[in-house]
């Protein structure tokens, strides 16, 4: 018996699947040109280079500059979160082993020759800081990170899992602002060991804070 007859695809599904395939070469190219050059400094003319598509695609896709810059902000904060949430849980072990994993992803990501930076950190900065666009994708995203470090932090437990992971948070992105100006992926160790000095300390309970009346009493 001869192969069977092989069925084509309607015209709508062969055009839906060439979208999606400039839609990623898009994504792709925004995302390195964004993130090494800077969203301002990247223009339409050089993304659609880069990805080999028509300016005309570009548009029907996204509509505009600024919602190809909002979704390159969403598609990179789901990876990065895969995967810095998976570097932490992968080998598993308890809480504060998770913890500790933490800096040394960090260091061989910025070790990579494309490591650029945090792509919301280099957002916020090079626009107006009063616009909230970019602020509100940082947030949603940092939201997301804050709530596994804590987590984990109350797991370890810490006495005040949110201050460990708003502290852990801090050194989080200092490293990555000082692995990017120095391009010294050290910077993670440095980081990793003031990280490790507040472990101890977090799991002792502070003291209840006092009423205003209470403490006006107390200073007295």
């Amino acid at each position: 018996m001869g192969k069977p007859a092989s069925k084509k695809k309607p015209a709508a599904a062969l055009a839906a699947g060439d979208d999606e395939s400039a839609r990623g070469r898009l994504l792709s190219a925004a995302t390195h040109l964004f993130c090494r050059y800077g969203i301002n400094a990247t223009g339409i003319d050089a993304i659609i280079n880069e990805a080999g598509t028509a300016k005309t695609t570009l548009y029907k896709l996204f509509g505009s500059k600024t919602n190809l810059v909002n979704a390159v902000l969403e598609s990179e904060g789901k990876a990065w979160r895969e995967w810095f949430i998976g570097a932490m849980e992968d080998g598993g072990g308890d809480a504060q082993a998770k913890l500790t994993r933490i800096f040394p992803a960090l260091k061989r990501w910025f070790a990579e020759e494309r490591f650029y930076g945090c792509p919301f950190i280099n957002a916020v900065a090079e626009h107006d800081k009063d616009a909230k666009a970019f602020r509100n994708i940082a947030l949603r995203h940092k939201k997301v990170v804050l709530a596994h470090i804590e987590k984990l932090a109350g797991e370890m437990g810490a006495a005040e899992p949110h201050v460990l992971a708003h502290q852990l948070a801090l050194l989080i992105d200092g490293a990555i602002v000082a692995a990017m100006v120095s391009r010294d992926p050290g910077v993670a160790d440095t980081a990793g060991l003031t990280a490790g000095n507040l472990f101890g300390p977090s799991r002792v309970k502070k003291p209840k804070r006092t009423s205003g009346a209470a403490a006006q009493l107390v200073a007295v």
